[in-house]
Parts: structure tokens; sequence; C-alpha cells
């Protein structure tokens, strides 16, 4: 799992500007999901309501930054994470992986609301959107780096550029918190593109 040294800094963050540093990467990571969920055509149904969900769930935690004492059930809403983690079977596309980093970042943000111990799912989801970003380029160009090698794939550098920005952003004390959760959220919503560079081009699914 990639470090980035800018997870030692986060840690000195308060709590709520961790957790909205791993929900703006979970945004990020969020088209990844949507793009698998729209390649399994046998289940199109199943598989909207999932991408559904997914959403549905990535909105309560901003609401929970952005609500004071907004009352969230976020054991209830880690069970339909779990529910909706894909499976890799034989013939499983390879965006199949890229979505269950996906899904395994979001339940990092669940788990901090649970366990209390932000900085160690901090940590995580920094290093999860990075490492599907060095396992996405290993795939694409049929290459095995090693750890420290993946750390000098130039998007991987970006990832790790942009992860900087946002604790610049979160470290800036001028920033008025509502103004700086809505500032993040529509960025990156208005991009619309994940870490691997899918793009998603309708933002209510």
């Amino acid at each position: 799992m990639i470090k980035n040294p800018v997870q030692l800094r986060l840690e000195k963050l308060p709590q709520w500007k961790q957790r909205l540093f791993m929900v703006c990467l979970c945004e990020r990571m969020y088209p990844n999901f949507v793009f698998y969920c729209q390649q399994q055509h046998c289940y199109q149904q199943q598989n909207e309501d999932d991408a559904k969900n997914y959403k549905k769930i990535l909105d309560l935690v901003w609401e929970s930054l952005l609500v004071e004492d907004v009352k969230i059930n976020f054991d209830l809403q880690l069970e339909k994470l779990e529910l909706i983690i894909p499976t890799v079977t034989d013939d499983s596309p390879y965006m199949v992986y890229p979505a269950i980093d996906a899904c395994h970042a979001l339940g990092e943000v669940l788990h901090s609301y649970l366990s209390g111990e932000i900085a160690e799912h901090t940590a995580k989801v920094s290093s999860i959107s990075a490492t599907t970003i060095a396992e996405f380029e290993m795939t694409r160009t049929n290459v095995t780096l090693s750890e420290d090698e993946q750390q000098t794939l130039p998007s991987v550098i970006d990832e790790f550029d942009l992860q900087w920005e946002i604790f610049r952003l979160l470290r800036e004390e001028n920033n008025e918190m509502n103004e700086l959760i809505k500032g993040l959220k529509d960025e990156i919503r208005a991009a619309g593109t994940s870490n691997i560079g899918v793009f998603l081009s309708y933002q209510g699914v």
C-alpha cells in the first residue's frame, strides 16, 4: 500500500478536516464505481441501484460535515455499503478492482465515525487512492513495479500533488468551514473525473 508523506501532516488536523480529506478522495473514486456498474449490462437495474446507493452514502458523509448534530446511523450505512462491494469472478472486467477500492475507501470513512481512530483511516484512504492509480498503470502497461517504483509513476506523483493541495487548503486557518466543505465538494463534482481518469458525464447517477 503506497504511503504519502502528507499522511503524517494530516493526523495533526482536526477530525472534521481529516474526514473532509477522506470524502474528497472518495468523491474522486466514485466515477470508478459508477463505470464498473455501467459495464454490468446483464444486471443493469441492480448495478444502477448499487451506484445510487454508493452516492447516497457519500452524500450522507458530506451532510455529516455540513450539518451540525445531524443524526446518521453509520452502522447501517456500513451494512449498505458492504452489500454493494463487487465480487471478483473469472469474467470480471478490470474495473472491478478500482470499484472495490472505491468501496473500501468509503468504508474507511464510515469506520472513522464508528471507531474514533481518525488518523489511521485517513492514511488508509490516502494510500488506497494512490494504490488504485499505480495498479491501473501497471495493468495498462503490463509492467510489474516495486512499491518504491510505483511512487515514481507520473500519475502517482500527480495524485500526491493533489493530496498535498487539499491538505494545504485544510491547513489554512482563515477558511470558513462550510465554504471550504462546499467549495471542495463542488469543485470535485464539477471536474467529474476519477483518480484514474474515468469521466462521469452524468452526476445524477
